[in-house]
């Protein structure tokens, strides 16, 4: 008889979960994405802006920190918009989206190898990696986040 329960990766089970804050940071109807590294896990790829969370940060103070790494601007971290988890075949990953407010300092691909603000009718001309699908099916469809903060 078959056994009716999702077959299990059991290199999965052994390894910790990747915590991942990201950023959703709007202004002027426009959203900011940035490109991965062609030498990273999924090199080459479009995503939110975030990272690692460290030992002992919350997510709030991990996004806060990545955007000034990665892209040099000033946020205040808002709302969590959604978490996700998702598993690769080499990784487990949980990640958590919030709404951001853009603060301070022009975006540079200072930790990326680029970005982008793109419009809701843009997004689809990106290429993001599969953990992302549910949260870039509802940019796609709501134009409330679009232009409730302009």
């Amino acid at each position: 008889m078959n056994d009716p329960r999702p077959a299990r990766n059991p290199k999965l089970e052994t390894r910790n979960c990747l915590e991942v804050s990201a950023g959703l940071v709007f202004r002027k109807g426009k959203l900011l994405i940035t490109q991965r590294d062609q030498k990273a896990h999924l090199g080459g790829l479009w995503e939110f802006p975030g990272g690692k969370r460290e030992p002992g940060e919350s997510f709030e103070q991990c996004l806060a920190r990545e955007l000034r790494e990665e892209l040099g601007i000033e946020v205040a971290v808002g709302e969590l918009i959604e978490t996700i988890r998702h598993d690769y075949p080499e990784k487990r990953v949980l990640l958590k989206f919030f709404r951001c407010d853009w603060r301070a300092n022009e975006p540079q691909a200072i930790g990326c190898s680029a970005f982008a603000w793109v419009t809701q009718a843009e997004l689809p001309s990106y290429e993001f990696p599969a953990a992302d699908a549910r949260l870039l099916e509802n940019l796609r469809s709501s134009s409330a986040w679009w232009n409730a903060r302009s």
